[in-house]
């Protein structure tokens, strides 16, 4: 039975969603199968595991960096006389916001961020991205400075962490893109249209319980609203509102069965502020009521 960790037990201020720390791990001491609500970003600074992820087993060593969603499941592994060192960095999605890296010029420099997390878990995994080099040096430096700022909390270190973490994103995406390119898998299925609509896609799984429009959507990612809709339907068959739907509703019918919340919160947790149009939408995509699919699971 995995154990449901909730953002409240580190992050402690809601203005500045983020907690980071640096764990040593060995064969009697790992952390129990757990779920959480927050993003985790974990680099492996050294020693060798296996991390245990939705039920599959993965090698992880020294450079290993990767992305735990919200609502996925994890721990690790350890052989006897075996040891990891890993940097553990937990974050709300809206620690990094659209228009920050709009300001910023930078949203289409995330794929590390809004693509390579929501692959097929399995092929996710298998091509875990490990850095090594300048590249190893450079994000152990970043988060390092980053714990630092995080510890010391001198004026204006939410920004500089929020800036840092930005950098830090980008120089994975960088490595992501450049493993890409040697795993010869710059195929079709990567074109750049394709690209784009994984990048949008990542983007509403990240953000989906906020207010998301088409307009902000094509002027972060460069596109007309024509554009954008009809590389939707080319792609994926339908509109860019059919895929934020169907992204709340998938992550509804998780809080229906991992928590004991109301229909009309959970509602809100999946960006609603109308339940029973929630509710309409969740008996049109899914057969029952919300309060029927809790039941019958």
């Amino acid at each position: 039975m995995e154990k449901q960790l909730h953002s409240s037990q580190f992050i402690k201020e809601h203005s500045f969603p983020f907690w980071i720390r640096r764990f040593f791990h060995d064969h009697e001491h790992v952390p129990l199968l757990h779920g959480h609500d927050f993003v985790e970003l974990v680099y492996v600074v050294r020693g060798e595991a296996q991390h245990v992820f939705e039920g599959h087993y993965y090698d992880i060593r020294s450079g290993d960096v990767f992305i735990i969603n919200p609502g996925e499941v994890h721990t690790y592994s350890i052989n006897p006389g075996k040891e990891i060192e890993i940097i553990n960095c937990l974050f709300m999605p809206d620690l990094i916001q659209g228009n920050w890296l709009l300001d910023l010029g930078i949203s289409q420099s995330m794929d590390y961020f809004y693509v390579h997390p929501f692959l097929d878990k399995r092929e996710r995994f298998h091509r875990c991205l490990n850095l090594n080099g300048q590249d190893a040096t450079r994000s152990l430096f970043l988060l390092e400075t980053i714990i630092h700022e995080f510890d010391n909390r001198q004026p204006g270190f939410e920004t500089l962490i929020r800036l840092q973490m930005v950098e830090l994103l980008i120089l994975l995406s960088r490595a992501y893109r450049q493993a890409e390119g040697q795993n010869g898998r710059e195929s079709v299925r990567n074109s750049a249209k394709q690209l784009l609509v994984r990048r949008i896609c990542g983007y509403l799984e990240r953000y989906y319980d906020k207010k998301v429009s088409i307009p902000v959507l094509c002027e972060l990612f460069n596109i007309s609203s024509r554009q954008l809709n009809r590389i939707f339907k080319e792609s994926l068959g339908m509109t860019v509102v059919d895929m934020i739907h169907r992204i709340r509703i998938e992550r509804a019918k998780h809080l229906l069965l991992e928590t004991d919340e109301k229909v009309i919160t959970i509602a809100g947790r999946v960006g609603y502020e109308d339940p029973a149009f929630f509710s309409r939408l969740f008996h049109r995509e899914v057969g029952c009521s919300p309060g029927k699919y809790r039941e019958s699971s």
